[in-house]
């Protein structure tokens, strides 16, 4: 897990730097903040695009795939935020297996209720056709 963070932040801090100098050479002389703004701020919109498009797509099919995508990324960020937490109070061990582990359930449980919704769907559909039968 720390070797993943050292790695995001080595990435992180290569773009910051290309940034910043391609600021400089511009002659932009982008502040640090005013370079968050922007880069944030485009790279929110392009993703708040990309997920819009997506999610309408989803909604004509299922809420439920939404609302997983939606408990997906909260899990996400919850089983991160814990794993640096360890890290920092020195609680427990900070370990990509243990956000492994934890996202593996989500994805367990979750699949428990989609089963136990389909099994629903199928008893109410299929009760709904005795009763036009009859």
């Amino acid at each position: 897990m720390r070797e993943i963070i050292l790695i995001l932040s080595d990435f992180v801090n290569v773009w910051h730097e290309l940034l910043q100098d391609l600021s400089r050479a511009l002659g932009w002389n982008f502040t640090d903040k005013e370079l968050h703004f922007w880069v944030i701020g485009i790279l929110g919109i392009i993703g708040l695009i990309f997920v819009d498009i997506i999610f309408h797509w989803l909604a004509k099919l299922s809420i439920t795939a939404i609302s997983f995508l939606f408990s997906f990324a909260i899990v996400l960020v919850i089983v991160f935020a814990i794993e640096i937490q360890q890290r920092v109070a020195r609680s427990g061990n900070m370990e990509f297996n243990d956000a492994v582990a934890g996202i593996v359930g989500f994805l367990a449980f979750c699949s428990v209720y989609f089963l136990l919704k389909i099994a629903v769907k199928l008893f109410q559909k299929y009760r709904q056709e005795r009763v036009t039968e009859e």
